[in-house]
């Protein structure tokens, strides 16, 4: 097949609907495609929607006289430079105590010491036992017993000593 015969090949494949041939001919092998301008199809997974709930209506108190109010009362803030976030090392299933009748290793309230068990992890049926890592007293417990968790996520919060 000489080049002249592969030009005409070329134009007969453009001008019809077809979008690939292929030609062998001895040790000659062909192939043509077009490029067609057809949008390729992603298909994506449906997000959820998304629900808005409207916003309280804002009442707007004007003064009632010229002399400025006094400011309102500032809250005393909790201690937030000595809190600690205590993170799952792992991943698994977190559990408060070692059975569902027995009290849970801490509450809050509760000091602990580093090396203390704090709770428990479960991995592919193997159980973790899950030790704080600083000196201090359990502030909030972030996470409920029997709940899925992923490492890094927070599970306590501890003010340290």
């Amino acid at each position: 097949m000489d080049f002249k015969e592969i030009q005409e090949l070329i134009r007969i494949v453009n001008k019809s609907e077809l979008t690939e041939v292929s030609l062998e001919i001895g040790d000659t092998k062909i192939k043509i495609k077009k490029r067609t301008a057809e949008p390729s199809v992603i298909y994506a997974a449906p997000q959820p929607p998304v629900v808005s709930l409207p916003m309280p209506p804002q009442v707007i108190h004007a003064p009632l006289s010229e002399s400025p109010s006094p400011p309102p009362p500032v809250k005393a803030e909790a201690k937030t430079e000595n809190l600690y976030t205590f993170k799952s090392p792992m991943i698994g299933t977190y559990y408060a105590a070692t059975s569902p009748n027995d009290p849970p290793f801490v509450k809050v309230g509760d000091e602990v010491k580093k090396g203390q068990r704090i709770c428990i992890i479960e991995a592919m049926k193997l159980f973790n036992d899950i030790e704080c890592d600083v000196n201090g007293k359990i502030v909030k417990i972030l996470i409920e017993n029997s709940q899925p968790v992923e490492y890094d996520k927070p599970l306590f919060l501890i003010e340290t000593i």
